[in-house]
């Protein structure tokens, strides 16, 4: 019963999305009359609803755990772990899924689009998130993680003509991919500190980490991981260009999934890294500093996913300097901060929800008017109200506006923030100061940017004539998603609280796991009004004043983004240094692809043996003990004799035909010391392939030239001998070696005692080729079939190729 709870709960649900999409191939050329989203919606529905069964469990402080061994012997496998935590994540990845997958179904055109390539890449990175938050293995977490980045690489690649697609996809997949190197590197050294690769048993030694020489080194590198993947400063620069993805990817994967797994890395392992100061202050630093730029060049955009893209920036900046205040709390002198963890988990809800919704919109804007160009929209409020009613909700609550949810967990930020001035440790009683007028003033840009989206769209001057089609409202099912965020947007507002008991407070737990014994004691209690003493009141009315200022006069002050030169821009020095390390690396690569195999070859053995024998000697590792060495006979001597000619002949002939002949008698002679070493089966398993060997040697040389020593010389002959002693030299010290010391007693002892009992064998060569190493063999068959299609379908290639008639040549 245990194994089959392991089987369903891990590899049915997390891999149920990527089972699935093999299905979805063959509904998409079989089922023509139906849409294909049609049947990919029921995976995500039920998996959320499942998921939702979990809610009791996880609000009472309790989890849930089941597992698949993978590699036992170093401790890897497949840990299902849901907590408040990955809970939250699942239910977002699989609600809003779930909402993109039914919006994607009025959106893509079945005639148009290749939806079997666009729903299994989807599914693909479902499951990819999916293992993601519930992964508790580091080393499973990361194979998750890459695969999102691989995934998304597809997803925002998938119109993959258009030259923008593609260097998005690429884009984004470089960034991303070398954060989760940085990652991986933070997994490794943690688990040398900790001796384990599972997250409980890492946090667990949370105290005990902290003191060790790696830790500061560990926490840059996972923050690398976490910033580059959330979009956070300097990194941000892919998430814009990532916007040439269809609009049901972008709501997907940058609202509520791909550029949050960021942000669960970090609240994941704030309870290993809180307590140092280095993170404290690189989380809430340079969330701050997104957030502040994200929300400055988002009114610069005219596209409106654009628009989007720099607010998905800003409020992923956000929620990260949350999390980094919050972590603050593990001080004992400053408790006071345990509700900026509980607003990071509140407004990241509130974000997947309108920024969910302002997607979806923008894509219906898109669908509806043919450009997303905001200079040629205007006055569409009169044609699409429903459209107008839900982007005035999400860019509202975006703004931080009663009475929506955003308001909320907006004010909550502006409180944080204020608090860091009064916190005395690391010098933020210095520093602190900078915090909130920062916070500020990005909340005011954020503001602008969200009027700007919305007002300059929907009212104020027609123009229709500029637009490609003739606008009109959304067909209803193209609305209903975005309507239902629109709805959550609305009713979070008024019910802040049961969201709180159910979601947010076991999440928090689960961050601040020693802080909280459960979910109730999370003391904290959302309301809107806070009195005319409340700091964050003055600050959202001095917002709302000061950013209605900035957005009726961003003509006159929008000169401000010419300042700064394109030769300065973060997305100029990529490319600078993509096309730079592109020149640099054909300039080396131009040195050593000379085109020659005999030259790759001098390559690898001069590197092998130099480096080989220079370990054995650094390491005082060669050792030579004479005393176990078998007596040398008169025949052993003879054929060893033979076998030193045959290696000159095959040096030193003037014909394919000799040095194969020669090649066939090294073969044979090495045949007969097995023979006189009393090894049978080795024997008549060496001498069947020299002869197989031989004879296709015969087969295909026969087609080729006589030997030529043209462009011989004595410098290459020269490299050639240098270069053929030392891998001789090496070999012979290895082997010399290898058998003068035995570090660990010999497996073959193992093979004799287990043949019989084990493997029910007589022939213990044929039980190893066939049992111990039955993989390896199944493997090379593998290889073989695979090269042998291939070779069959060049040959099929070439015969149905027509020869060109008299009359096309």
């Amino acid at each position: 019963m245990v194994g089959r709870r392991i089987f369903l709960e891990f590899v049915l649900l997390i891999f149920l999305p990527v089972i699935f999409a093999l299905l979805v191939p063959f509904a998409y050329k079989k089922i023509k009359g139906i849409h294909t989203g049609w049947f990919v919606l029921v995976v995500p529905l039920v998996l959320f609803g499942y998921y939702l069964s979990f809610l009791p469990l996880v609000m009472d402080g309790g989890h849930a755990i089941s597992e698949m061994k993978w590699i036992p012997s170093l401790g890897i496998a497949f840990t299902s772990y849901i907590d408040g935590l990955s809970l939250l994540f699942t239910l977002l990845i699989t609600g809003i899924g779930s909402l993109v997958v039914l919006y994607s179904v009025f959106y893509m055109d079945r005639e148009k689009e290749d939806l079997g390539s666009f729903y299994v890449y989807l599914l693909i990175f479902m499951t990819a998130m999916l293992g993601v938050v519930q992964s508790d293995n580091t080393m499973t977490l990361y194979l998750f993680w890459e695969l999102t980045s691989i995934s998304s690489f597809l997803l925002i690649g998938f119109w993959y003509t258009k030259d923008k697609s593609r260097f998005g996809a690429l884009k984004s997949m470089m960034i991303t991919v070398f954060g989760g190197l940085m990652m991986l590197g933070a997994f490794i050294l943690l688990s040398i500190m900790g001796e384990t690769f599972s997250v409980r048993e890492l946090i667990a030694q949370a105290p005990d980490l902290l003191n060790q020489p790696y830790f500061t080194l560990a926490l840059v590198l996972l923050l690398l991981g976490a910033f580059t993947k959330s979009a956070q400063f300097p990194f941000y620069i892919w998430l814009p260009d990532a916007m040439e993805a269809p609009t049901p990817v972008s709501a997907y994967l940058h609202s509520a999934t791909m550029v949050k797994a960021g942000i669960y890395l970090v609240a994941r392992f704030t309870p290993i890294f809180g307590s140092a100061s280095t993170w404290i202050w690189l989380v809430t630093g340079i969330g701050l500093l997104t957030l502040f730029w994200g929300s400055f060049f988002a009114v610069k955009q005219t596209d409106l996913k654009a628009i989007l893209a720099f607010s998905t920036v800003s409020q992923l900046g956000l929620i990260m300097s949350l999390l980094g205040a919050g972590a603050i709390s593990y001080h004992a002198t400053a408790a006071m901060f345990g509700f900026a963890t509980y607003a990071a988990i509140f407004h990241l809800i509130n974000h997947a929800a309108f920024k969910g919704g302002l997607f979806m919109i923008a894509g219906i804007i898109d669908h509806e008017t043919g450009t997303r160009d905001i200079r040629k929209l205007g006055g569409l409020m009169s044609v699409m109200p429903i459209s107008f009613t839900v982007a005035a909700i999400g860019s509202l609550s975006m703004a931080g506006l009663p009475p929506f949810s955003g308001f909320l967990s907006k004010e909550m930020f502006l409180e944080s923030m204020v608090a860091l001035q009064h916190f005395e440790l690391f010098n933020f009683d210095t520093w602190g100061i900078l915090f909130p007028i920062v916070a500020w003033i990005a909340s005011v840009f954020t503001f602008t940017y969200s009027m700007y989206f919305v007002l300059k769209t929907f009212i104020g001057q027609k123009k229709f004539d500029q637009l490609p089609k003739q606008p009109h409202e959304a067909p209803i099912g193209m609305l209903i998603s975005p309507m239902i965020l629109a709805t959550i947007v609305i009713l979070v507002f008024f019910i802040p609280n049961v969201i709180g008991k159910w979601i947010i407070k076991p999440a928090v737990m689960a961050v601040q796991p020693t802080l909280y014994a459960s979910p109730s004691a999370v003391d904290i209690h959302v309301k809107a009004w806070h009195g005319f003493g409340a700091a964050g009141l003055w600050l959202t009315i001095g917002v709302v004043v000061f950013g209605t200022l900035l957005y009726l006069t961003i003509p006159k002050w929008q000169p401000l983004y010419r300042i700064q030169p394109d030769k300065l821009s973060l997305n100029n020095g990529y490319d600078a240094m993509m096309r730079g390390s592109e020149k640099g690396l054909n300039r080396v690569s131009r040195l050593y692809m000379t085109g020659k195999i005999r030259t790759y070859l001098l390559y690898m053995f001069a590197f092998m043996s130099v480096t080989i024998i220079a370990i054995l000697f650094i390491k005082d590792a060669f050792v030579l003990d004479m005393n176990s060495f078998t007596a040398i006979t008169l025949y052993g001597s003879l054929n060893a004799i033979v076998l030193i000619l045959s290696v000159g002949f095959v040096v030193f002939a003037k014909s394919r035909l000799a040095a194969i002949i020669a090649l066939g008698g090294v073969g044979y002679s090495v045949a007969l010391f097995f023979v006189i070493f009393k090894a049978p089966d080795l024997a008549l398993t060496q001498l069947v392939i020299e002869t197989v060997s031989v004879a296709l040697f015969l087969l295909a040389f026969k087609h080729l030239p006589a030997l030529s020593t043209h462009g011989e010389t004595k410098r290459n002959k020269m490299v050639n001998l240098i270069v053929s002693l030392s891998v001789g030299v090496m070999v012979t010290l290895v082997a010399l070696s290898s058998h003068s010391q035995k570090m660990i007693p010999s497996i073959s002892q193992y093979y004799k005692d287990t043949v019989e009992t084990e493997a029910a064998g007589g022939n213990i060569v044929n039980v190893i080729l066939v049992d111990y190493r039955g993989f390896d063999t199944f493997f090379e068959i593998a290889v073989l079939a695979i090269a042998g299609i291939a070779v069959l379908g060049m040959i099929r290639l070439r015969v149905s190729r027509k020869e060109p008639t008299d009359e096309n040549k």
